[in-house]
């Protein structure tokens, strides 16, 4: 194929025997969503770039280096969605849903693709999907604990079983401004030896830092002061509130000071959850994560509203997950033995099969007719490789 006429790299085309495992994760996802009262919620695959510039945070790599962002012919800064809590959230106040007429919170999912440029892996493109909720409209430990809850439920109805929850707290503002003042005493001691990114984060958010990937960067990370020292007495008891919840949810959790996650927009609670799984090398690895977030309703314009979600990725889970083999099986393969015989007759045992399959996908039957002039042997041949549980001949 001429190489103008190929896929735009990072862009992968998901071909229909990979379509049932996406199937199966999405009906999964909605099945347990319907159960904790989540409506689906659909928003723009583009928004105006101050949406995300502006919540996700200036030290964050989406902003800094992975978003798709460009000029609209009207001369406006417009990007396609990195991540879909600040569209969401844009959304929650710009149709109003804090009003009183909308039952608190507001407990939305979303399916769709994401984009960010990125170098492309065996489990992330450019173009990605993500499946995630939103709960806006309040701050409560129980409700941090339920959401987390709710994304292992999932994980579970999908067969993956050997599951790790990592927790963390970022505390109130106040803690984080505290904590902040301390992180920045402490890496200044550092500066030149910081890598370049994490020198940028020194000014703009420094708790982005302890998140760093770089070896030499980890080192001095490892001295740092703990964010625990820095918590006002409302963050650890909200903290407390939360792994309490959890513990009455049998939610198995770890207690990762380290974590910050990497968007700037994120509150209270923090966590992942990790996957091990012969597809990951037998190590654990994260597959969902997420937190709270008690300020962004308000930068959008809204009332102070808490909210608190999570994401995780289709192409990532997609690898550990069976296709059902239930999925799409076909009830009937209807052959046709037009081998050898004139137009007419031809003709006649087509429309004859056409009638037999209308009538019985009426029924609610899967059927497969074959109209193609081919031997009854490669027809069952066929129908074998379709799993089809029943074989009907017109002749």
């Amino acid at each position: 194929m001429d190489g103008k006429f190929k896929r735009v790299r990072g862009m992968e085309d998901i071909l229909p025997e990979q379509t049932a495992i996406w199937q199966r994760i999405e009906d999964t996802a909605r099945d347990v969503f319907a159960r904790y009262n989540y409506a689906e919620i659909r928003t723009p695959l583009v928004e105006k770039t101050d949406v995300f510039s502006r919540t996700s945070g200036d030290s964050s790599d989406i902003v800094t280096k992975q978003m798709y962002s460009f000029e609209d012919k009207g001369g406006r800064s417009i990007t396609l969605r990195p991540e879909g809590t600040a569209g969401i959230v844009r959304s929650f106040v710009e149709n109003k849903l804090f009003g009183p007429e909308h039952p608190k919170p507001v407990k939305t999912y979303y399916m769709g693709p994401m984009f960010r440029y990125e170098r492309p892996g065996a489990t992330h493109n450019r173009e990605f999907h993500q499946i995630g909720c939103e709960t806006i409209g309040t701050v409560s430990p129980q409700i941090d604990a339920e959401v987390i809850r709710l994304a292992i439920d999932i994980f579970q109805g999908l067969d993956i079983q050997d599951l790790r929850v990592e927790l963390n707290t970022l505390g109130d503002d106040e803690s984080r401004a505290a904590y902040r003042d301390t992180l920045v005493d402490y890496f200044k001691q550092y500066q030149d030896e910081l890598s370049n990114d994490s020198q940028r984060r020194l000014d703009q958010n420094p708790l982005r830092i302890l998140d760093s990937k770089d070896r030499h960067d980890q080192e001095i990370v490892a001295g740092a002061p703990k964010l625990e020292d820095s918590l006002n007495e409302r963050s650890q008891q909200y903290f407390a509130a939360v792994k309490r919840a959890l513990d009455i949810l049998h939610v198995g959790y770890t207690v990762d000071d380290r974590l910050v996650r990497g968007l700037d927009y994120y509150t209270d609670t923090v966590f992942e959850i990790q996957a091990k799984a012969p597809a990951f090398g037998d190590e654990y690895t994260t597959i969902c994560a997420g937190g709270r977030y008690n300020n962004m309703v308000q930068e959008f314009g809204g009332p102070e509203m808490g909210g608190v979600g999570f994401a995780f990725g289709e192409e990532r889970l997609a690898t550990v997950v069976q296709a059902d083999e239930n999925e799409h099986a076909v009830d009937y393969f209807i052959c046709t033995d037009t081998k050898d015989k004139e137009s007419a007759e031809v003709n006649r045992i087509l429309d004859g099969a056409l009638a037999k399959a209308a009538e019985l996908r009426s029924s609610g039957n899967v059927v497969e007719v074959n109209f193609q002039e081919r031997s009854m042997k490669s027809q069952k041949k066929e129908a074998f490789k379709l799993n089809a549980k029943n074989i009907i001949v017109i002749e």
